[in-house]
């Protein structure tokens, strides 16, 4: 049921993820360089966190650049550190003023000394936020994280018979945050694409064809309304869940 005032459903996503794909897709479509294609999608970032700002929404990740994407072109593995180094010149004091928290999942190695820094420093700035919190899922890949948090629980010494799903929840990247409650698609794949696997185990999927760089707040506003209208189970019957 919508709630007649904004056009909302009751039930909105208190964490929402988002699996930014099509940004190639979308520059080549206008005959324009991949890298226009991931500029723009930057852009529609700012519009997307207004819009989650406005619907309610307390968490947002983004998958913006997987471990595998390092396997690219060599081109376009550049210019999107250069966007990522922009991005956080550009925008982070305004996100800061907004109340945006910025996290960072994933492996700061293999980004230079000099973002390296920058994403700290962003992360640092903003620690104390509570508007929304953004994770932002750069040089991140699921089954890194899970190797990630076994070797740490491994080395922290903890014994076998106390590692419970608790427990690895806490080693992971995501640690002290609910699991996201929707999971979006963009360009019409269907795939996981080693994103959030153990956190994404009873999330809700929703699948547009929709490029990223057009997934703008109308888009989004129809991907929360068709999560209001499911019935969320989390493996149990309707008289139980």
């Amino acid at each position: 049921m919508a709630d007649q005032t904004n056009g909302l459903p009751e039930r909105v996503p208190y964490h929402l993820a988002v699996i930014m794909d099509g940004n190639g897709r979308w520059a080549k479509a206008r005959n324009l360089p991949r890298l226009a294609g991931h500029r723009a999608g930057v852009e529609n970032l700012r519009r997307i966190l207004r819009a989650c700002s406005e619907f309610g929404i307390k968490i947002l990740t983004i998958y913006a650049f997987s471990t595998e994407n390092w396997g690219r072109p060599e081109a376009e593995v550049r210019g999107l550190m250069n966007i990522l180094e922009t991005v956080i010149d550009r925008e982070l004091n305004q996100l800061h003023a907004n109340g945006v928290q910025l996290r960072h999942i994933g492996e700061l190695e293999g980004l230079s000394p000099v973002v390296q820094r920058k994403v700290k420093k962003a992360i640092e700035l903003t620690r104390n936020n509570d508007q929304l919190i953004l994770n932002v899922a750069f040089n991140y890949g699921a089954r890194q994280e899970l190797v990630r948090a076994i070797r740490r629980i491994i080395s922290d010494g903890i014994p076998a018979d106390q590692v419970d799903e608790t427990l690895i929840s806490y080693y992971l990247y995501t640690s002290g945050q609910p699991d996201p409650d929707l999971i979006v698609r963009t360009a019409g794949e269907m795939r996981l694409s080693n994103f959030l696997l153990w956190q994404a185990s009873y999330s809700e999927y929703y699948s547009t064809p929709v490029y990223w760089p057009d997934f703008d707040r109308e888009e989004l506003l129809k991907a929360l309304l068709d999560y209001g209208s499911r019935e969320r189970r989390f493996g149990l019957v309707p008289e139980s869940s």
